[in-house]
């Protein structure tokens, strides 16, 4: 084996190594060396355990369940059982054993150091005996050394998290879409639906808010292409960001959101929470329900969407839309002056126009001229580069115009298309002539090099700047100009 790679996490104060190596095998391994219980060790553990249960630590705090508190007091009694049978263990072992028998016990086991990796994706497990496998952003899909030797062990994972999200989990319902504590989003199957037993699939969100400066840093896309972005947000036209699974539709739309005036009603409907705005602004996330064990209490995207209208809202945020009767709902909601922002399954902009007027969806393709552009993202996945492929707007029609389009080796925007729909509708509705827009888009380009040059990537401080733009935008550039420093 060669060693590609190695660095330490740190999982409840304990340092663990990760090393990546590469081998003869399909894949490269991601090896995580935890803690080596020794046989007589691990006796004396499942003593503990013993006693744990006996004295009922778990059914005490049942009633009134609360994470934090059932991690404090069973922390505190296991310290107590362990300096009973093991007194005088050095400082790091102690420390060591607390943590193995919270792995143990609580949550989600060895699951919960893998999600302690930031540079972690998808973490999935394929059943019992299969080697857990991971996604690495440096590189790509990667098979662990741990593993499931029961199938038992991992239903029963994924029972904790359905009973944590209210969700039913069995023969009758063996589909789960939920989040885990931190905000994780989990998929299980069940047999026979899963052929090979229990299946696991977790994405992890980055622990930080994709930024427009880390779109940039990454060369994702340049501050032409946002600028562009930009001052379609200002001026309230709609976007549906595209792209295939994994592609970072909802990172950009996250990222770009940031745009949008701060003291604007901002209202985003999801299946599961993942989009993550600043605190200050005017911002209510609702968040799409199933249906109990009676099959009572579901609240779809649909109703969500649908109330939302009565919430006055500026902007409309929709994690994904998939269904016929969510799109008619928002393309209406387009076409009555609410600027609405969501995520769509499609490869390119030509793709998305047949997607979004071809059935099951069946938008009529003169409605399709109220989506103000069209963003493309894309995933290479030799490289694992993700990219904005490309941005588009929809003539009156309804068939696309490619605007920008990126240069896959200078990873810079170019101008394919001149917009022709998209200055008419600057020019009728707000007034912008064509030189104007330029003008705008030439000051936009200025800030988000501001941004990107001083590295600002906090949503927080990316959306000061933003406030400040809208709040005073000459006194921002003079202050750019003369390079004063705006981060705080």
């Amino acid at each position: 084996m060669k060693l590609l790679d190695n660095y330490r996490i740190n999982f409840e104060d304990i340092g663990i190594n990760i090393n990546i190596l590469d081998t003869e095998d399909i894949y490269k391994i991601y090896e995580i060396n935890m803690f080596q219980i020794e046989k007589y060790t691990n006796l004396i553990i499942e003593k503990i355990k013993e006693d744990l249960l006996r004295e009922g630590i778990f059914e005490n705090l049942k009633e009134e369940y609360d994470y934090e508190n059932l991690k404090k007091a069973f922390t505190e009694k296991v310290k107590e059982l362990i300096n009973y049978y093991m007194p005088n263990l050095p400082e790091f072992i102690f420390k060591e054993l607390i943590t193995y028998l919270l792995l143990k016990s609580l949550d989600l086991g060895f699951i919960d150091v893998l999600l302690s990796d930031s540079l972690l994706e998808e973490v999935v497990i394929n059943g019992e005996k299969k080697d857990i496998m991971v996604y690495h952003r440096k590189y790509g899909w990667l098979k662990t050394n741990l593993k499931y030797d029961k199938d038992d062990e991992i239903k029963n994972l994924a029972t904790r998290v359905a009973l944590d999200n209210r969700k039913n989990f069995s023969n009758l319902n063996p589909l789960l879409d939920a989040h885990l504590r931190q905000g994780h989003r989990l998929n299980a199957t069940l047999s026979p639906i899963s052929t090979k037993g229990t299946t696991i699939t977790i994405r992890r969100f980055s622990d930080k808010p994709w930024t427009v400066t880390d779109l940039m840093n990454s060369n994702t896309i340049d501050e032409k292409g946002l600028a562009f972005i930009w001052e379609a947000i200002e001026n309230e036209f709609s976007i549906i960001i595209s792209g295939g699974t994994g592609s970072g539709k909802t990172s950009f739309l996250n990222a770009v959101s940031s745009f949008i005036p701060p003291e604007q009603r901002i209202i985003s409907v999801e299946d599961t929470r993942e989009i993550r705005l600043p605190d200050y602004v005017h911002w209510v996330p609702l968040e799409a329900r199933s249906a109990n064990q009676e099959g009572k209490g579901e609240v779809s995207i649909l109703d969500l969407i649908v109330n939302t209208l009565r919430m006055r809202p500026d902007r409309i945020i929709i994690g994904e839309i998939r269904r016929k009767k969510e799109a008619e709902v928002l393309f209406e909601a387009m076409r009555t002056g609410h600027s609405v922002y969501g995520t769509f399954h499609a490869n390119t902009a030509n793709e998305t126009i047949l997607r979004l007027s071809s059935p099951p969806i069946e938008i009529p393709k003169f409605t399709l001229s109220s989506i103000g552009l069209i963003v493309v993202q894309n995933r290479d996945r030799k490289s694992g580069w993700r990219r904005t492929l490309q941005i588009a707007e929809v003539d009156k029609n309804g068939d696309e115009n490619v605007i920008l389009q990126i240069n896959p080796k200078s990873k810079r925007f170019f101008f394919k298309n001149r917009p022709i729909n998209l200055l008419k509708k600057f020019q009728e509705f707000h007034g912008i002539t064509p030189e104007e827009f330029n003008r705008e888009i030439k000051e936009k380009m200025i800030i988000l090099r501001y941004l990107k040059n001083n590295n600002i990537n906090s949503i927080e401080e990316v959306g000061k700047i933003i406030a400040k733009y809208y709040k005073n935008k000459k006194l921002l550039l003079k202050n750019i100009s003369k390079k004063v420093y705006l981060k705080n």
